[in-house]
């Protein structure tokens, strides 16, 4: 058998084509794991750390547990400011679960196209933060942007906000 003419023949290259194909599909699967892993960790640390993160669990704790396939948005939350501690500010989601962020000096503060600071945060401030879960259920901001407050007239305060498309 000639190996060279084995090397430049077409199953060869088909052999080859198909084993990239697999390698790069694999690689693919792969990264979804590892994202799927991060989301469901994040899930897992938040509720491993909610009586340190919150001083203590709300009434009927027990009764207001997520399901195993109800996973939490762990690299975002937009609701208002309910506590501002040093770096981290507590924030009241859709679902009135309250969430902690930590700010940092890489955080990005916004405010329309003004460019802020932590201590030009208040409470009652109605914000969306994009950020990275870490180990301890809380998220590490990277972006916060405070939104103009709901109108008051409404039953769901975050309707206005969900009809415009951010949620």
């Amino acid at each position: 058998m000639d190996f060279n003419k084995f090397f430049q023949s077409k199953t060869f290259n088909a052999i080859i084509l198909l084993v990239v194909a697999l390698i790069v599909l694999l690689l693919v699967f792969r990264l979804g794991m590892m994202v799927g892993f991060k989301e469901a960790n994040f899930s897992y640390k938040w509720g491993e750390n909610y009586y340190r993160n919150f001083a203590g669990p709300a009434k009927d704790f027990p009764n207001n547990m997520m399901g195993p396939d109800d996973f939490m948005d762990a690299h975002g939350v937009m609701g208002q400011i309910i506590k501002i501690d040093g770096s981290s500010v507590v924030i009241k989601d859709r679902h009135e679960t309250e969430k902690v962020v930590v700010i940092n000096d890489e955080t990005v503060i916004k405010n329309l196209k003004q460019n802020l600071e932590l201590n030009d945060l208040k409470e009652g401030n109605w914000i969306v933060v994009i950020g990275e879960p870490d180990d301890s259920g809380q998220i590490s901001a990277k972006l916060l942007r405070i939104l103009p407050p709901p109108p008051t007239n409404t039953k769901n305060s975050f309707r206005p906000f969900l009809k415009q498309g951010i949620n």
